[in-house]
């Protein structure tokens, strides 16, 4: 029988495709020389990592990191950069979120983000029609947010506890396998996607390989 009530999903790297060298040369192009040392597509160090895991805010990143490379940056210049990361969302993957949603599942977004990245995703670009991601999910988790990061056992058990739902209730999806096995030794159902590739039918698969 499928207990799976709630589907939750990273975001980079699986609901949009994400790429990591053109984050690190826009990095490079505003003066970060040393960008490819903080930036990583699962986990960022130093102060990107602080960024991410909610210790600072977007503007105390803008300062801190002008200070580090001796030169003045602005907000529009770092979202410039973190943009990078953006490649696109195939039009299946807003075609899946709702047809999901249509059949019954409440759809999370549980993702480490920052939040120059968010306000891109919560603005009306996000899927070219003037939708913002909170269009596609019943309920956000990110981690410059809820403080937490993936795969720290807290921000699993805390989607838990604010969704009132049971870790066999829920399905993970990520294309992170350090992600995912967290997860799953709390009991979570999951499924690890590779990076940017189609999850669709993988996905519809194993939701009626349960039923």
């Amino acid at each position: 029988m499928n207990n799976i009530t709630h589907i939750a999903f990273d975001m980079g790297g699986v609901v949009l495709h994400i790429d990591h060298e053109q984050a690190v040369s826009r990095f490079e192009e505003i003066g970060v020389a040393d960008a490819r040392k903080y930036l990583n597509p699962y986990h960022q160090q130093g102060l990107f990592g602080q960024l991410e895991g909610g210790q600072i805010s977007a503007e105390t990143f803008v300062t801190e990191l002008s200070r580090l490379i001796g030169k003045q940056l602005t907000h529009e210049q770092c979202l410039y950069a973190w943009l990078g990361y953006l490649k696109g969302i195939p039009q299946s993957h807003f075609d899946a979120l709702k047809r999901l949603r249509q059949e019954g599942y409440r759809i999370c977004l549980l993702s480490n983000t920052n939040p120059f990245f968010f306000e891109w995703a919560e603005s009306e670009a996000f899927d070219g029609q003037g939708n913002s991601i909170s269009s596609y999910f019943d309920s956000i988790y990110v981690s410059f947010q809820c403080k937490l990061l993936k795969p720290s056992r807290e921000i699993y058990e805390h989607v838990l506890r604010n969704e009132g739902i049971r870790p066999e209730q829920l399905l993970f999806i990520d294309d992170s396998e350090r992600n995912t096995e967290a997860a799953a030794a709390l009991g979570i159902q999951t499924l690890h996607v590779v990076t940017n590739e189609d999850w669709t039918g993988i996905l519809t698969e194993q939701l009626n390989a349960t039923l």
